[in-house]
Order: C-alpha cells, then structure tokens, then sequence
C-alpha cells in the first residue's frame, strides 16, 4: 500500500467533500485596458498576464511580459496573489498559478480562494486540478461567433477538497514528476541548440559554393484547395499550415488527401521536390521546407511552393533551416499581418552547392543527430514523452477521489 493509499484510508476512508467553484472561489474576469489611451500602457508595476506568458513560461508563473500602471486598474482592484487563471475563451482550457497579485486580459477567468475556504485549500493543489477542469472547459463550450465556456456550468464545476496533509503529499508527487520533466526538458533544449550550431557550422564550411536558388533550380507556386475539399481517400495534399504543425525535413507520405476530381486543376509537386511554406505568422515561421520523397506526386496549395533542382532535397530543406538562411530570408518577407515571401524573394537567397558527395554526407549527418532530438521514437523526445505520459496517468490517478454517499 502507497502512502497515499494509507493516508485515503486514514483521513478520508469514506471520499472526500467536492465543492462547486461557485462557492470555493471569487471568479472575476480579465480585461484589458482602452488602447486608445496611450497611459494605459506605459511602463507600470501590475503584470498583466496573456495566454503568450502561460505559452512561454509554464503554469506556475510570478511575472509577465508585459506590466501595466495602476491607473489602469479598474476600481484599483486586483487579482490577487495565488489565484488561478482559466482560459475561458479563446485558446480554451489553458490555465496557470499566478503567485503574485496581478491582471489579465480578457480571456481569462480568475480563482481566487474564499476566505471561509483559505484553510482548507492547497492552491498548487488546486493548479494541478485545473488539468480537470482545463478539460471539462474544452468539453463544454458555447458555439458563437467566439467560442467561450459554457460559464453557468463552469461555475457549478466540483473541486475535490481532501485533508490538506492529503493535499500536500499529492503537491509532493506531482512536483517531482514536474522537476523531472524539466530536466529532460532542458537538456532536449540543451541538444537542440547543440544541433542548430553543428547545423550551421557544415554549411557555413562549404558557403564558398554557394548561389542563389533561383541559379540552381525553379519554383512553382501551388494551386488553391479548401478544408471542404479534403477527404479520407484521394489525392495525396500538402497544405502549407501543415509544414509547420506536422512535417519535419522530409515526408513520404501525406498527412491529409483531396477529392480526385480536382486534378486538373491542382498543382503538384514531384518526387524530389522541395515544398516550402509561402506565408506565416511569423517571419522566423515564413520559409519552412519539407523535402517531398513520396512514390508519387503530391498536391500543394497555394500558398506553397515547390522547388525543384539538382540538388539533394533533403540537403536545400536543412539548408533553409540555417541562420544565414534565415538572415538572408528576413531581407524579402513582406510584413503584412500574415508574413509572406514571394518567388522573387527565394530566388535571390544564396545556399551552398557542394558536390553531391558532401551534399549526402551532411544529409547523412544531420539525420542522425535530427533523431536524438526529434524523433519522438528515440533518444530524450522518447523519453520526454514517455515521462508525461506518466505524470499525466498519475495526476489523473491521485486526484481522482470518490465523494462521500
């Protein structure tokens, strides 16, 4: 027997009490200041927290990347320290600790504990619950214009409220799961950045043979396709969003597929082609290249272009992963609310051109140390995911209780 087990059986042998939000928490809702009013954003000392903060910094967080003066404060009053924060519009769902007092945007719903409730609530207990209640909030959304939690229901969400020494031994466990998932986390980090500069190191030593790409081969923009146009099975399709959300270097099979009867009217890139993402969010996004090494030709969409040369595919999509690719690439992306680059552009970018010979033995290389830190069935992204699955089987294990008859 655990000694969680022993401690169930000793404190709470007959469940443990489960109490509505309603009632456990004061619930506010973020804002966020009038933008027409320049004083609202000045440099100030109330953080004030969006979802990019819970994105880059993990669930537990003291600050933010953005503080705001006090005057911007509606009726001066704030969140305060220790209050959880819910995404309940929006990115639904995504929640986080906030350790010190505080505000956010309007996305977010604010826990902030009762009084009557202080005592009997660990709130880094609470945090690790909200994965619970993160999926409840997934799972019970309104559809409108702007998809938001169903707030009534939320509101009558049950937090299990066991003894705090039950509380505290959990926290315990859960937290060493979490350090241990941050070590592998950083050292995955670690390897990566060790990755990018072996990376960039090879090509720089044979940048004497460069040329532009427009030199070295052709570029071909793809044809438009919609979501309602894609089937189970058909025509084998690359959609430039999935560059970046699915491919990696190179793919040999297609993710998604189209309906037959658009062939004539798409275009395709062929066996050996490079597809490179014509638009992005980002400027660091725009320029992403998957190396198409398929049996067969494969539909590109429109804001897709695909490559063609004499050149290792394989060798051009790690070469437009470079820095200098990148420093190059910035020069030509047109900054619009979604960043494009145009075939104008691309041309002009330089890339080396080695013989085959050292084009293949970089490929070979870099394949092999793209595994360890890629490669979710090998190496630390193996281990990494095999680790949080773990904490996640345990999490929803040790904070699973019955409630009393």
């Amino acid at each position: 027997m655990s000694r969680i087990d022993r401690l169930i059986e000793e404190l709470a042998p007959a469940g443990v009490p489960h109490v509505e939000i309603q009632e456990l928490f004061e619930t506010r809702n973020g804002y966020t200041p009038s933008k027409s009013d320049p004083t609202m954003w000045a440099d100030g000392t109330v953080p004030w927290f969006r979802m990019e903060d819970i994105r880059a910094n993990g669930g537990i967080l003291g600050s933010a990347r953005q503080a705001i003066p006090m005057q911007a404060v509606k009726g001066g009053r704030l969140f305060p320290a220790n209050s959880l924060l819910v995404a309940t519009s929006a990115t639904i769902g995504e929640h986080a600790l906030v350790t010190v007092p505080h505000l956010s945007n309007q996305r977010f719903t604010s826990l902030a504990v009762k009084p009557a409730h202080a005592q009997s609530i660990d709130m880094k207990f609470a945090y690790y619950y909200g994965f619970a209640l993160g999926k409840w909030c997934r799972d019970n959304t309104t559809t409108s214009n702007f998809a938001s939690v169903d707030m009534a229901g939320f509101r009558r969400f049950k937090f299990p409220i066991p003894p705090i020494e039950l509380q505290q031994e959990i926290v315990r466990i859960l937290d060493a799961f979490t350090e241990l998932e941050a070590e592998l986390e950083a050292e995955l980090e670690a390897r990566q950045l060790q990755y990018s500069h072996y990376r960039d190191e090879m090509f720089a030593a044979c940048r004497g043979a460069s040329r532009r790409m427009g030199e070295l081969g052709t570029f071909q923009r793809g044809r438009r396709f919609t979501k309602n146009d894609v089937v189970d099975l058909g025509i084998p399709s690359i959609h430039y969003g999935e560059i970046y959300t699915h491919y990696g270097v190179a793919a040999s099979t297609a993710r998604s597929h189209i309906r037959a009867s658009l062939r004539p009217s798409l275009g395709f890139a062929e066996p050996g082609d490079v597809v490179i993402a014509g638009v992005g969010e980002t400027v660091e996004d725009v320029g992403k290249a998957v190396a198409w090494l398929g049996d067969e030709p494969v539909a590109i969409h429109d804001d897709t272009f695909r490559f063609r040369s004499g050149l290792n595919p394989k060798f051009v999509a790690y070469a437009m992963q470079t820095a200098d690719f990148h420093a190059q690439k910035e020069r030509h992306v047109a900054r619009a609310k979604v960043k494009r680059l145009s075939v104008a552009g691309l041309s002009r970018i330089e890339i080396p051109a080695p013989p085959q010979s050292v084009q293949d033995r970089i490929v070979d290389a870099l394949d092999a140390f793209d595994a360890l830190v890629s490669d979710l069935s090998v190496g630390l992204p193996a281990e990494l995911a095999a680790r949080r699955k773990q904490y996640e089987y345990y999490r929803d294990r040790l904070l699973t209780f019955a409630e009393p008859e």
